[in-house]
């Protein structure tokens, strides 16, 4: 199954929080999506492992996507090495994708920073035919997606574009709050967390909408990139 885009998250929420809006977005221009979560964010202070496998099966529903899966690497200690690598550069390999979305390059949580590098490092290692992966007995070929894109998420880290999500917003946010263990809920008696406040909540719409204000739109997710941005003319810029 060749997806156009496919979306890499440390835990799940992560792409939610990041690029739903953009998911929407490109889904409902005939785009497949799929979404890889690296862990089951077990670590996580609200909720559980299994908890989070349901609520993040439900969020893939709402969004629409393709495919979801999770590689079920050990939430705050998986680690950029060849092992890792091996195991994304399979499913990189498995959809082929054109364009990989991923963690933020420099995060709060230390899952985000290694998340963006573990997934880059791939991305260009799965392009080498001498690296050999299998996948259900089968002879994968090497594959390289074109770009690579870093969304934003806790830190308001500067972006080199913005895409476009009016008219996406509402269901970003139901994509979100289907992770009812994670966020906001004045009735929940489970333990505080950075992401479980009303603020942080409030947070994801003046992000959007700031965002939208500085490129003349009513909301927009930010996106850093590693590599230069190639166009065929200025006009591909507007």
């Amino acid at each position: 199954m060749k997806l156009d885009i496919l979306a890499f998250g440390a835990h799940p929420d992560d792409v939610e929080l990041g690029c739903a809006g953009t998911i929407l977005k490109e889904i409902s221009l005939g785009k497949k999506v799929g979404i890889v979560d690296l862990t089951r964010g077990e670590l996580g202070t609200r909720g559980s492992a299994s908890i989070r496998d349901q609520e993040a099966a439900a969020a893939a529903k709402i969004l629409g996507v393709t495919v979801r899966e999770n590689l079920g690497m050990r939430d705050g200690f998986f680690v950029n090495d060849e092992t890792h690598q091996l195991e994304v550069i399979k499913m990189i390999r498995k959809y082929k994708p054109e364009i990989v979305l991923c963690n933020a390059v420099d995060d709060r949580h230390i899952d985000h920073a290694k998340g963006s590098k573990l997934v880059s490092d791939a991305c260009f290692l799965s392009g080498l035919v001498k690296i050999e992966t299998t996948l259900d007995g089968e002879v994968q070929t090497a594959w390289r997606p074109k770009l690579v894109y870093h969304y934003i998420q806790w830190k308001n880290s500067i972006p080199d574009f913005v895409v476009d999500i009016t008219g996406f917003t509402d269901l970003k946010v139901a994509s979100i709050l289907a992770y009812g263990s994670q966020f906001y809920d004045p009735n929940s008696t489970e333990p505080e967390s950075p992401i479980s406040s009303k603020n942080f909540l409030e947070s994801l719409n003046y992000r959007s909408r700031d965002l939208g204000r500085l490129t003349g739109v009513d909301h927009a997710e930010g996106f850093t990139v590693e590599r230069y941005l190639a166009v065929n003319s200025l006009g591909d810029l507007i």
